[in-house]
């Protein structure tokens, strides 16, 4: 179906509500949502359905625990994820800003970040190199076992350019849990080789993938690059990893952000960004390819067509579940 943008957001604010956030947290958190919605990215307004994002009714103030004029720690005191993580790009664009490097970490909070290219371009759109990782709870196994003991440990890199800012964001998973979810919301199968059930049989239904585990993407290689994420969002933040401590309610997640000018000129640098970007969009291209995207291209194209249009397409499942959200 389709709805209209401004229709979507309404239903989202009345489900963040009915579930606890004041006006200030549910602007933030809809921020968050909308950009992976109107991007097709299946980190969106999925989840707030079912269980939701509740809020915890024992979060307190979130408080710098660590801090030099380069580095912060956070200790999100169980606020809602996105939050928390919001906060901390804050302030490492600030100590870049200032002293051409911050990097900021946090622990103690009990949801979803959401699609972490919204923190690496808001680090790219102030003119830094961004880099975000995410911890989260018990869901992918590690290449050769069917245990879930990682999150699905995403990573994006935001890079400034003189024209659009490049977006890389991916998990480590080779679906997002909430791909998942999405998936069982629809009735629909997943596709092979991403899950596993309860006894390690590769599964495409996502309902057995969800008691079970998901894999990592690209086998051994994906399932290092996971468990280098576990560590920068686990042992270095402080927070909870692979079950040593309550994953779902002490995620951890890490925010760097670099000057350019540490290295070249900044100028230079955006402008050499934008001719490589150039370059590779005007790449040969092999029989049947249209067009050559480069990272964050296409999920920005879909913005564009959405907020232009003034509509969005979603699944017809999935908004009833989110106007059930909504009261």
């Amino acid at each position: 179906m389709h709805i209209s943008v401004e229709q979507l957001k309404q239903t989202t604010l009345k489900a963040l509500a009915a579930q606890g956030y004041n006006a200030d947290e549910s602007a933030t958190i809809l921020d968050v949502l909308m950009y992976a919605q109107l991007r097709g990215n299946n980190q969106g307004v999925v989840k707030l359905i079912g269980a939701g994002m509740p809020k915890n009714p024992n979060a307190g103030e979130i408080k710098i625990v660590h801090e030099t004029k380069l580095s912060a720690r956070l200790d999100g005191a169980q606020n809602h994820g996105m939050i928390v993580l919001n906060q901390a790009v804050d302030m490492a664009i600030e100590k870049a800003s200032a002293h051409d490097f911050g990097i900021v970490g946090t622990r103690n909070t009990n949801t979803s970040t959401g699609a972490i290219g919204y923190y690496a371009r808001r680090i790219a759109e102030h003119g830094l190199i961004g880099f975000v990782f995410s911890g989260s709870n018990l869901y992918v196994a590690m290449h050769g076992s069917y245990e879930p003991i990682f999150g699905t440990n995403p990573l994006a890199i935001g890079i400034p350019s003189a024209g659009k800012p490049i977006v890389f964001d991916m998990a480590t998973s080779a679906i997002a849990r909430f791909g998942v979810i999405e998936a069982k919301t629809a009735g629909r199968p997943l596709p092979a080789g991403v899950a596993v059930d309860a006894q390690g049989n590769p599964t495409t239904d996502a309902a057995a993938a969800l008691a079970g585990a998901i894999l990592t993407f690209g086998g051994y290689k994906g399932a290092a690059l996971s468990m280098i994420v576990e560590v920068l969002t686990g042992p270095l933040v402080g927070a909870a990893f692979v079950g040593f401590g309550d994953v779902a309610t002490d995620c951890g997640n890490l925010a760097i952000a670099i000057h350019p000018g540490l290295l070249t000129d900044a100028g230079a640098f955006e402008a050499d960004v934008a001719r490589l970007t150039e370059r590779v969009k005007n790449a040969k291209r092999l029989p049947g390819v249209d067009e050559i995207f480069i990272p964050g291209e296409r999920g920005d194209q879909l913005w564009e067509t959405a907020l232009g249009s003034g509509s969005v397409a979603i699944d017809d499942a999935l908004y009833a579940a989110l106007e059930k959200a909504a009261g």
